[in-house]
């Protein structure tokens, strides 16, 4: 936590429930997450920056599809998932729950203590077998990310992948796997994660779920015109369906074709103040997309998460408002999730 930040700054940022909704872990091997290390996001850096839970990301990359990939990709997401559930233990002086309710995460803020969300990036993990997406779920996993960088069996990426022989649309959005993937989904209680999905995709995601639909990682095209960012119409949609946007720390998401040096938590605020004047302060949120791309001048890696607490404050964001954006929004939907879940 900086401390040259105006006390009553650190004292409402610690205060906060804060979620990080979108972290990658590194794979297969890599730094200890219990030591201050490499890593944007270990346990030292979060309790340093005052981040009471991060949504850790099974990320699957997309290859051919094939049987023998999809396998693969199934067997990667599995153990990936059980190498986030291993995260859950008493090390190092820190206390980490794998919390995989919207109730486990507010209990771990109540007892102080570090929260681990489970999650899935690519429903190519999926293959084209919707029986997984249960195995997925009982693993821990909240959500899952319809497709990364790359069409899959589900449905249209923002970003498709010329070497794999992408066009610009293979399904036209969803496939009728896709569909049956979103029911399943709901059954289970899994939230549909839409970051990186096409915009076809993205409505017809929305317009099919029985919960709201998330996108865990993404900014505002209004201010930086990019695939992976959402137009003003995709925010109406997540408004109208009660989902949520979860402003991202992706330098060439906040700027065009920024570097992370360039950017700060003012081009972040700037994304998140678009939003809440669009649709209103009850469905946008903060991630990261640490370890994954993440990061820029003044907020590196997870210590210094304040600075965004700092930065929204110097603008008028009052305690309820921040409540909100550091994860009270995100909890919701997880717990329409649950409740409609079966």
């Amino acid at each position: 936590m900086n401390d040259a930040m105006p006390p009553d700054a650190i004292a409402i940022h610690r205060s906060l429930l804060t979620i990080d909704t979108h972290i990658d872990i590194p794979w297969p091997t890599g730094p200890d997450p219990f030591e201050d290390g490499p890593r944007c996001v270990d346990m030292p850096k979060m309790r340093r920056g005052g981040i009471t839970a991060g949504c850790f990301a099974a990320y699957v990359p997309q290859a051919p599809r094939s049987p023998a990939t999809e396998d693969a990709a199934y067997a990667r997401a599995t153990a990936m998932l059980q190498a986030i559930n291993a995260m859950g233990r008493n090390q190092a002086g820190f206390t980490v729950r794998v919390a995989t309710t919207a109730a486990e995460i507010e209990a771990a803020k109540r007892d102080d203590v570090l929260a681990v969300v489970p999650a899935v990036e690519n429903g190519f993990a999926i293959g084209a077998d919707l029986s997984r997406i249960a195995v997925l779920r009982a693993l821990g996993a909240r959500y899952m990310t319809m497709t990364h960088n790359g069409h899959n069996a589900l449905a249209d990426s923002s970003n498709p992948r010329r070497d794999l022989g992408d066009r610009d649309a293979e399904h036209g959005g969803l496939s009728a796997l896709g569909r049956a993937a979103i029911a399943e989904m709901n059954r289970v209680g899994m939230v549909v994660d839409v970051a990186h999905v096409s915009r076809d995709s993205m409505l017809q995601a929305a317009e099919t779920s029985r919960t709201p639909v998330l996108s865990t990682h993404s900014c505002v095209s209004a201010l930086c015109d990019h695939p992976r960012n959402m137009m003003d119409w995709q925010l109406d949609l997540l408004r109208d369906v009660g989902g949520v946007i979860q402003i991202t720390a992706v330098a060439a998401f906040l700027r065009p074709n920024a570097k992370p040096d360039q950017v700060t938590t003012a081009d972040f605020a700037d994304h998140i103040d678009h939003a809440v004047k669009r649709i209103g302060i009850d469905h946008v949120g903060i991630s990261s997309d640490f370890d994954g791309g993440g990061g820029f001048s003044d907020w590196r890696n997870a210590g210094d998460s304040a600075n965004v607490t700092a930065e929204l404050l110097r603008r008028g964001y009052d305690r309820d408002a921040l409540a909100k954006l550091w994860g009270g929004n995100f909890l919701r939907v997880l717990r329409i999730a649950e409740e409609k879940a079966g």
